[in-house]
């Protein structure tokens, strides 16, 4: 790759950054002590920063040189069943990864059916939150000493702060999405 080509693609990383944190030509350059014009040219592919400059303007664009150098790659945005992964609990339950990637991101949803008089494991405390919607049945969710019914079409909400389990009590199943962050599962 020629030199004026990795110029112009840092420039444009720099500018995109620059913008998606709010910040002026005149503002990045007051934080990293270079000048307006300067930033300019750099933006725009003319010069080429230090190993020294270019660490600092990335330090105050608030992210990392693995970050910043990072290709941005053509993740899947749209996921089907035959990509679900499946867990089936000893009660007969089923935990479905309906993001096979989630692990990864700060956010894992689930697809969980629970059977009729069946219980799922104890979470442990972490710090993260959870929320979940329940599309058919009934569930009980209990959150330490506190127990809540939460019924198709209720969502739930609550930071993973204690012990906490989800449980179905009748004798139909239930169905519910679960999304922890970060993944939990």
């Amino acid at each position: 790759m020629e030199a004026d080509s990795i110029n112009k693609q840092i420039g444009s990383r720099i500018r995109d950054l620059r913008k998606q944190i709010g910040l002026t030509q005149q503002e990045l350059a007051d934080r990293t002590e270079l000048t307006k014009g300067y930033i300019s040219q750099l933006e725009n592919g003319i010069v080429a920063p230090s190993v020294i400059t270019l660490l600092d303007l990335i330090e105050c664009l608030g992210t990392t040189p693995s970050e910043f150098f990072r290709e941005a790659q053509n993740e899947p945005v749209v996921f089907s069943e035959q990509g679900f992964f499946e867990k089936i609990d000893e009660g007969g339950n089923s935990i479905q990864w309906i993001v096979p990637t989630a692990q990864k991101n700060q956010m894992e949803p689930l697809l969980v059916k629970i059977l009729p008089h069946q219980k799922l494991a104890s979470v442990n405390p972490y710090e993260g939150e959870e929320f979940g919607y329940v599309i058919s049945g009934r569930i009980r969710l209990h959150l330490g000493d506190r127990n809540f019914i939460v019924k198709a079409g209720e969502s739930f909400y609550f930071k993973a702060d204690t012990m906490h389990y989800i449980e179905n009590t009748t004798a139909n199943p239930a169905q519910f999405v679960w999304v922890s962050t970060p993944p939990s599962f």
